[in-house]
């Protein structure tokens, strides 16, 4: 199945120079550094890769040693056996990631599904970071019938080895991915588009991304929401049509001492749409607002 080739595809991929691979737990790795000071964990969602944070992360780094992963099956990175892409497996997989680069986050930013992995890890000890930042988390399981329908969906078709294919061919065309990016509620440039349709149209990153989904369980992670170890800050971009602004309110709800921040305008990819208003609130919720702290 056709994977994306860092020699082939990598060579106009978005901050490039601070991009490296790393071996841990059996996976080969695509990951970002950069920056210097404290050290900040960027998770993208399901579908996405390090290309997510192609503005956001130069902002960080201003005040930050960045490191931005491909979750596993995502991007330039390799993929495990399928069974090991549930919400647990990746946390425990990242859990040994960091571990080999003898990091250990203060801060983390997750987004969609990322949010949801940053607060498994922190709840399970393998991320005990003293800020969390949800921008348009995927935390709860989906509502009525498409909770129902929507993981067995995604697991026939991540068992059929001509959908990946089939998904991928049909992103080919670039007014499908266009249209993709719209239903999200956010807009974003031709190089924005271009860089989606690029994983998009990869047979491989597709079948990763079906996988996750097909394995994809948050209802433990609902029940455990009360033994959340550090501050979490909700970010949503109120124009989101993926997942409901909703849900951070709920989850603002049900976890004390949360903040929830609102935004007009934007979309569920609100950090790639604006970029440093993403970067303001990260800076506020880590309490490093203030110019003392600016470089």
């Amino acid at each position: 199945m056709k994977a994306l080739d860092w020699t082939r595809d990598g060579g106009n991929w978005p901050n490039r120079a601070a991009s490296r691979f790393v071996e841990a737990g059996g996976l080969r790795w695509h990951v970002q550094v950069a920056g210097d000071g404290p050290v900040l964990l960027l998770l993208h969602g399901t579908g996405a890769a390090t290309h997510s944070w192609r503005a956001l992360l130069p902002e960080l780094a201003t005040r930050y040693t960045v490191v931005a992963p491909d979750l596993p099956g995502h991007g330039f990175s390799g993929t495990p056996a399928s069974h090991r892409l549930t919400l647990q497996g990746i946390s425990r997989a990242l859990g040994g990631l960091l571990a080999a680069l003898k990091v250990e986050p203060q801060v983390v930013a997750g987004h969609s599904a990322g949010a949801a992995i940053m607060l498994r890890m922190n709840i399970d000890g393998l991320l005990p970071a003293h800020t969390l930042v949800s921008l348009n988390g995927a935390m709860l399981p989906l509502p009525g019938l498409a909770g129902l329908l929507f993981p067995p969906a995604a697991r026939l078709l991540s068992a059929l080895p001509f959908a990946p294919q089939a998904f991928a061919w049909r992103a080919t065309q670039r007014d499908a991915v266009e249209r993709l990016i719209r239903s999200t509620g956010s807009a974003l440039d031709p190089a924005g588009v271009a860089l989606y349709h690029k994983l998009v149209s990869t047979p491989a990153h597709v079948a990763g991304a079906l996988a996750m989904m097909a394995n994809w369980d948050v209802a433990p992670l609902v029940r455990d929401l009360p033994s959340l170890r550090a501050p979490l800050t909700l970010v949503i971009g109120k124009g989101d049509e993926t997942v409901s602004p909703e849900e951070s309110r709920r989850v603002h709800r049900m976890v004390p001492g949360s903040r929830l921040v609102e935004l007009d305008g934007l979309g569920h990819l609100a950090h790639e749409e604006a970029p440093a208003l993403a970067a303001r609130h990260i800076f506020e919720a880590d309490g490093s607002g203030d110019a003392a702290h600016r470089r």
